[in-house]
């Protein structure tokens, strides 16, 4: 029996190994492992795509190898001092990053770090990613830009052309009301044109998006009949896309956000159950057929809290829920307030996270194996924990492939030093 248990061991473990050689060998990230001296000891094959090696030209060099030599005598500096005090991170904070191939030709970078320890020794991982493309969009949309505030200047001196010729009609006072009045109406247009163009050029990177929204209602005006399946068809797809990118640009704007430092928690007092009930019925028609929501509360009704990012937190998770369950599934809030601490469980009888991603699932941009099609950026878990942590708070959870997952999250609830009363 105990050789039995060996073996079974020794199996998993292989199959362990072997996963994690293959994610390694197969990300479509490049990824380099230096030691604590920062020589490079290993990197993955899209790390030798990315910067044009062989298999060994990298192995024991330093990693400022990889580096454009205008930032070699700075990065060393900046690297000895991160190796006093490793920690996971992302590099390079509000600066463009550049990575050097073996040819000289540089390219930009985006690259986050992890430490590990072995029996060998302190080792850092870089995850690399190649950007380029992504430099190329954000010229793109700044050439938009660009032509956006052009044709608001076009836009202005029509309407500055039209409001002249407004005061010259109102002059001519022999002219009937008919025309007056037209003249007016015309005018109206114009300026609400104006301001309609102004309030998209001031939202800049949602312009395509409502140029997209436009199109698409456009195309479904059309009069011919014999492709109109197919019309519709494309107007739909256009508009769920849309509706996806602005999500998107939402998670994106709130990583912005958290990255710049504006966003804070201001906590007032309010009835937390009687919020918490509020939420379940905006989410409710969010369900799927048959789904039912249980919410429970226990403990001191009012709390101190921020509402605006906890009712962030708790849309994410329960609409997670809903969307990673099948119908017919239950879904659970149960909120405990006692001696100054705010416990909140969200319980799913879903699809559950696969223990191999369970240790990523707050990272940026990461969706489990098992996400399937379900709409989502990989962000919201992570402007969750964001959230929970400027609350001071904590978040885990207990998940099961199968069988369903539950966050657990727990807040403080006490008056803060300046009191903001609820109007």
């Amino acid at each position: 029996m105990f050789d039995t248990d060996i073996l079974i061991h020794t199996q998993v473990m292989t199959r362990h190994i072997e996963m994690l050689d293959a994610l390694f060998k197969h990300a479509t990230e490049g990824i380099v492992v230096v030691d604590r001296q920062a020589n490079i000891v290993m990197l993955n094959p899209k790390a030798k795509e990315l910067f044009g090696y062989a298999d060994s030209e990298l192995i024991g060099r330093k990693v400022e190898t990889l580096i454009p030599q205008r930032f070699n005598r700075n990065h060393v500096g900046y690297r000895d001092e991160y190796l006093e005090a490793p920690r996971a991170r992302g590099m390079g904070h509000m600066m463009d990053l550049f990575a050097r191939r073996k040819d000289g030709s540089e390219f930009p970078v985006e690259v986050s770090l992890s430490p590990f320890k072995t029996s060998d020794g302190e080792f850092v991982v870089s995850f690399v990613i190649d950007i380029t493309e992504r430099k190329k969009q954000e010229s793109r949309i700044i050439e938009a830009n660009l032509e956006i505030q052009k044709l608001n200047a076009e836009l202005e001196e029509r309407v500055q052309q039209r409001t002249e010729e407004l005061a010259a009609a109102i002059k001519r006072i022999e002219q009937s009301q008919e025309e007056v009045v037209r003249a007016l109406t015309k005018e109206r247009e114009l300026n609400n044109m104006k301001s309609q163009f102004v309030t998209i050029a001031s939202h800049e990177f949602r312009t395509p998006l409502a140029t997209i929204l436009s199109s698409a209602s456009l195309i479904g005006r059309y009069s011919r009949t014999e492709d109109e399946d197919k019309r519709q068809k494309h107007v739909q797809r256009i508009k769920s896309t849309v509706t996806n990118l602005t999500e998107i640009l939402n998670d994106f704007l709130s990583i912005g956000k958290l990255e710049e430092g504006r966003i804070h928690a201001i906590p007032v007092l309010t009835d937390l159950d009687a919020f918490c009930k509020n939420l379940i019925e905006e989410i409710r028609g969010l369900c799927k057929e048959a789904q039912q929501m249980h919410f429970s509360y226990d403990g001191e009704v009012t709390a101190w809290l921020d509402k605006q990012l906890l009712r962030n937190v708790l849309f994410n998770l329960l609409s997670n829920a809903i969307k990673y369950s099948e119908s017919g599934k239950s879904i659970f809030l149960r909120v405990k307030n006692w001696s100054g601490l705010i416990r909140i469980e969200v319980q799913d009888q879903g699809i559950g996270i696969p223990e191999q991603d369970q240790g990523h699932i707050f990272d940026r941009f990461f969706r489990a194996n098992n996400a399937g099609n379900a709409q989502g950026t990989g962000l919201g878990l992570n402007i969750v924990q964001n959230y929970i942590e400027l609350m001071g708070g904590t978040v885990r959870f207990q998940s099961e492939v199968g069988a369903g997952t539950t966050f657990f999250v727990e807040l403080p609830n006490r008056e803060p030093a300046t009191v903001k009363i609820e109007s």
